[in-house]
């Protein structure tokens, strides 16, 4: 099927209205991309590092949306250059108004992909495989099934790679488990695959928990690990032998403000997702807390930094 993208460059006063005029039209969605929400987001500080640069230009808004390439799509395109001119009538401003078009064909996008992802070995046991390939384990090794999808982990990314690594040496048998900041599961999935009997997931967004839940049931650890979502470790029950955490340096700040009530005496705090340029705030939070380094790794411009107390 051939689709039909139509493009127009506007003001942040009609952004809303022209997409519910595409709406209208029969687009099941618009695309807005603006330069001023990005730039809010950027400097939000809910990004440790980001290569997009700050835009300088933020007064035009690109909206896009798609429409199907069939007998009704020259109608359509007439009604919604009739429906801006009604705009213009009204006073709102669109300017500069500029419309383009483009014919776009229908990929399978849902096979496509598939080609960058493949099994991967980040540590001595774990073995990462998508569903769709097959794998014939080798002695001594564990599989975990997971497949990309809407939430943040395949094992690929340097920051979680060096958790997999860690977390081969950390886990022991029947301990308890607090992963925060859960993601896609795959270090809890882990941890349930090394042998820990209770493990806690939590993630702030709630929108992971049904990816989260599937991707337990699909490595048939259901039974072993809970998920739930919550700031930081508030939703956990009682404390952990070991407190996973691979989010974000301001986020693990946060964390050792309640590190003392959910983490065993003799536990162990393991941290990732953290920039070079963020480590040293890391340690200096730690200390101040009573907690010191007994591992650090960097890779890529990562750092995995496992922590006890002093």
């Amino acid at each position: 099927m051939k689709w039909c993208e139509v493009s127009i460059q506007t003001t942040h006063e009609a952004t809303e209205i022209i997409a519910e005029i595409f709406r209208d039209l029969g687009a099941s969605g618009v695309v807005i991309e603006d330069p001023e929400l990005v730039n809010d987001y950027i400097t939000s500080g809910k990004w440790d590092y980001t290569d997009i640069p700050i835009a300088t230009e933020t007064e035009v808004v690109t909206e896009k949306a798609y429409l199907p390439v069939n007998g009704e799509l020259d109608g359509r395109l007439k009604s919604f250059e009739l429906e801006l001119a009604a705009l213009k009538e009204r006073g709102v401003s669109i300017a500069p108004g500029i419309i383009t078009t483009c014919e776009l064909q229908d990929e399978d996008w849902s096979d496509t992909w598939k080609q960058y992802f493949h099994v991967e070995k980040p540590g001595e046991r774990i073995v990462i495989k998508p569903t769709w390939e097959s794998y014939e384990a080798k002695e001594g090794e564990l599989v975990v099934e997971l497949d990309p999808g809407a939430a943040f982990g395949t094992g690929t990314h340097a920051t979680t790679s060096m958790c997999i690594k860690e977390l081969e040496q950390l886990v022991k048998p029947g301990m308890t488990v607090f992963d925060v900041g859960t993601g896609s599961g795959i270090l809890s999935i882990i941890s349930a695959k090394l042998g820990a009997k209770d493990i806690q997931a939590v993630d702030y967004d709630d929108s992971v928990i049904k990816i989260v839940e599937e991707n337990l049931a699909q490595n048939n650890v259901q039974d072993i690990v809970s998920v739930a979502q919550s700031d930081l470790m508030q939703n956990v029950h009682g404390k952990a032998n070991l407190v996973i955490a691979n989010i974000i340096a301001d986020i693990i700040i946060r964390l050792f403000d309640q590190l003392d009530e959910h983490l065993e005496e003799d536990g162990t705090l393991l941290t990732s997702g953290i920039i070079e340029d963020r480590i040293d705030d890391v340690i200096d939070a730690a200390d101040a807390h009573g907690y010191q380094v007994v591992k650090r790794l960097e890779n890529k411009g990562w750092a995995c930094i496992t922590f006890k107390r002093k």
